[in-house]
């Protein structure tokens, strides 16, 4: 009895000489010399000591214990032992096996090993079983199995621990097809409860969405042979990819329990400079700036990850039967595949530096994800866009932009793999920038798309959605360096509005949005608006442009509601929309559209009648131009713009015009993949139209639904509104269209003026990205009353995708005058 005793005190002796270990392990990692707070001893060090200090102790007691590899007895390490990532104060995660052993010794055994770390107070879970019991847990427990693929044998016999860890492995693999829905499930649970930690101010390093745990999530799909642990997200990817994010992460979760002294997985902002200063990263912020860029690469991989484990799923049954997806063109070079958006078979990367572009706005289009493959062979073999950009690529750039909060994903993806540092070098120096005041919920990159999102959504209220988009985009690129951020983001502005291709006028307005964009909200809310000096001083600083401020009034709604809850209130709506009523009142008007002038050989064309179509190159790489002469009659317009539209050439911009009797309408058109049709076959399609042997609308109405069939919302991201000008012409009006694009759109809205009896004398109409800006000049004579103009503007909104229903401003004036919000 006595020898018994003497045995267990020297076990309980050797878990507080553990535990005497580790807190050395732990001063001298602290100690440094001088006044210096750098530890001689680095987090991942630490880590590695900690690991066999833990090992040795249980290898030593293991045999003392009787724990030997023909003892029919196993210890296995699950948790961060299991891992190799012994943080200063985890859990210690083991497992007792046994095999035709007394059960009597069994607990006599685990006692033996249990009790003198729970007297030294380490945190302990623990559990004895046999292997067959221990595969049941697994098999019943989705927790229980996801620990035990980290098993690993620690002592006694190695036998028994591989036949857990394989058994537990094989069903893992065998069973993943009736566990995958449960392991999604779980996961969104927990990112539900902890949040994102990439912009949480105390975020949950282990449990957050970006943590330890979705890494440990990949290593189980890994596991299951559906996915790569460790995915390659090319050659320029931010930050060093998911191993440097890993090890980052770690560092930070091994310091927090070190600054701690005890075991702890959020991150307290009270902790932030000391950890930051140990690790020599920086003070808080830039502690901050290393967890948002490791956490968002985290994340992305994960969800890569389970996207692509979902694709390789086994099939059972009928579905094993079924033909493979089909290959659905969206753009030129890019189909839907399987769910994703990948590279058409004959796609050439290295020959078209715009690829990246469209894949990119066709995912944000469609709300399909963009394939980690082809994100992986664009980011390897695209090459970078020439300045200036063609047409074509800004195009692209902005249709993602203008895609609601599809873009967010998409520039996302583009981000973590390194191709939008490509196409926006400047982005590095807000990329994952923590905000410096605690009033912005996201970092300033994610702001800055979040107020391309809500400026998507009020596109419709200014004449240059284009520029409104970009200049959401670059509005606080400025920051992160010592001046004033609107100064130098009006430089960056103008270097990459040159590098886009806009013209010289749109790079001046464009910088002048960047510089100014706090204008109005500063004023507004700090001066008074009965002072005729306070409207003096912004129509100075705006040379008196009334575009560009109506540019920056929407500016600052999309901007304050990027910001954070509350930003953007009534009041602050209510003295902009004043301060911007006094503005337009002592600014000089928007100038009127006028029709293009026709050439010569087409107004001599016209005279001699006929049809005639032509084709020829256009500015862009991808572009052409589609010149139409034809009699002119009430449904010309629609079904020329039809038989373009359902020859899959979209409309980018259009002059349309008219000579004696012969309309003459010339189109800015780009093929959404292919090359354009002969003009001989547009020329017999548009006679069958206009001769009422070609249904257009069903054939537009078929194409549509193909197009729109992945996840793509019916409803525009911003209402459509339609406003009436005079044109100083009795009986003449200028009716002008701003809305979101949809197949079709010019051929549906001249069909719905022609339903309704309105005379089109002229028209331009321009596309930018995903938003439409169409002017008709309507000859209404003596039948332009208020009525009948409603009548001319149902017909027209009918035409165009709805706004999702909300509560939301009703005409121009009530947002301008700040009587609704």
């Amino acid at each position: 009895m006595g020898s018994q005793q003497s045995r267990n005190e020297q076990i309980a002796n050797g878990a507080s000489d553990l535990v005497r270990a580790r807190d050395q392990l732990l001063s001298e990692a602290t100690r440094g010399s001088g006044n210096s707070r750098h530890p001689r001893l680095d987090a991942e060090g630490l880590r590695a000591a900690l690991v066999d200090l833990f090992e040795l102790w249980l290898t030593t007691k293991g045999s003392e214990v009787g724990i030997t590899p023909d003892s029919g007895l196993a210890v296995v390490a699950v948790g961060g032992l299991g891992r190799r990532e012994m943080l200063p104060y985890s859990d210690l995660d083991l497992v007792l096996l046994y095999d035709d052993v007394d059960p009597k010794r069994v607990a006599e055994v685990a006692d033996q090993l249990w009790y003198p770390l729970w007297d030294a107070h380490i945190k302990l879970d623990h559990s004895v079983r046999t292997v067959p019991q221990a595969l049941r847990v697994a098999a019943d427990d989705l927790t229980a199995a996801l620990g035990m693929l980290e098993a690993r044998h620690i002592v006694g016999d190695e036998g028994l621990s591989t036949l857990l860890v394989t058994g537990v492995r094989r069903d893992w693999r065998a069973g993943i097809r009736s566990r995958f829905d449960g392991l999604i499930q779980q996961a969104e649970a927990r990112w539900r409860r902890s949040g994102e930690i990439a912009h949480r101010a105390e975020p949950d390093l282990k449990n957050g969405r970006g943590g330890l745990r979705d890494i440990q999530l990949l290593d189980a799909l890994a596991i299951a042979q559906l996915t790569d642990a460790m995915p390659g997200l090319g050659p320029d990817v931010p930050g060093g990819g998911l191993k440097q994010a890993h090890r980052r992460l770690l560092d930070v979760r091994t310091e927090l329990h070190r600054v701690a002294g005890r075991a702890r997985d959020q991150l307290r902002a009270q902790d932030a400079d000391e950890i930051g200063a140990a690790l020599r990263i920086g003070d808080r912020f830039d502690l901050a700036r290393t967890l948002s860029d490791a956490a968002r690469t985290v994340s992305y991989s994960a969800e890569v990850g389970l996207r692509t484990a979902g694709n390789s799923l086994p099939r059972r049954g009928l579905a094993r039967l079924r033909r493979m997806p089909v290959r659905r063109p969206l753009d030129e070079g890019v189909v839907e595949h399987a769910g994703e958006v990948v590279l058409a078979r004959d796609a050439r990367p290295q020959r078209d530096p715009g690829l990246i572009l469209r894949v990119a706005a066709a995912s944000a289009q469609t709300g399909l994800p963009m394939s980690a493959t082809t994100l992986n062979r664009l980011s390897e073999d695209a090459p970078e866009l020439r300045e200036p950009w063609p047409k074509d690529a800004l195009n692209d750039l902005l249709v993602l932009l203008g895609s609601g909060r599809n873009a967010i994903d998409a520039i996302e993806a583009l981000d973590r793999t390194g191709l939008w540092g490509r196409l926006f070098p400047e982005w590095g120096v807000v990329r994952d920038l923590p905000p410096r005041d605690a009033i912005h919920t996201w970092t300033v990159d994610r702001h800055l798309v979040e107020a391309v999102v809500q400026a998507s959504a009020l596109s419709t209220r200014v004449a240059r959605p284009d520029l409104l988009l970009l200049g959401a985009l670059l509005h606080d690129l400025g920051k992160g360096r010592p001046e004033d951020h609107s100064v130098v983001g009006a430089e960056l502005a103008t270097q990459i509005g040159k590098r886009l291709g806009l013209w010289p006028s749109d790079v001046r307005t464009l910088a002048a949005i960047v510089r100014h964009h706090l204008l109005l909200p500063d004023t507004a809310t700090r001066r008074d608006l009965d002072n005729p000096d306070t409207v003096l001083l912004v129509v100075k600083a705006l040379d008196g442009d009334a575009q560009l401020l109506e540019l920056l009034h929407a500016l600052a709604e999309a901007d304050s509601l990027a910001t954070g809850p509350g930003v953007w209130s009534d009041w602050k709506a209510s003295l902009i929309a004043e301060l911007v009523r006094r503005c337009k009142l002592s600014m000089a008007g928007d100038e009127l559209p006028e029709p293009d002038p026709i050439p010569e050989e087409l107004i001599a064309k016209a005279e001699g009648g006929g049809v005639h179509v032509e084709l020829r190159p256009g500015e862009g790489r991808y572009q052409h131009v589609v010149t139409i002469v034809a009699p002119d009659t009430p449904g010309l317009l629609s079904e020329a713009a039809g038989v373009l539209a359902v020859h899959s050439l979209r409309v980018l911009s259009a002059s349309l015009n008219g000579a004696g009797k012969s309309a003459i309408d010339t189109f800015v058109v780009a093929p959404r993949f292919g090359d354009p049709p002969d003009p001989g076959l547009l020329r017999q399609e548009l006679i069958r139209a206009i001769n009422g042997d070609l249904n257009l609308a069903d054939v537009l109405a078929r194409k549509e639904r193909e197009a729109g069939g992945a996840q793509r919302s019916p409803y525009a991201q911003a209402r459509p509104r339609v406003k009436w000008t005079e044109t100083g012409e009795p009986g003449r009006v200028l009716l002008e269209l701003r809305a979101e694009d949809r197949i079709g759109l010019l051929s549906r809205l001249a069909g719905a003026l022609a339903g309704v009896g309105a005379n089109v004398c002229w028209a331009k109409v321009v596309t930018m990205g995903a938003a439409v800006v169409d002017a008709f000049c309507l000859d209404l004579g003596s039948t332009d009353t208020p009525e009948r103009r409603a009548e001319i503007e149902a017909a027209i909104l009918a035409t165009v995708p709805p706004q999702q229903p909300k509560k939301s401003p009703e005409s121009d004036e009530e947002i301008e005058s700040g009587r609704v919000f």
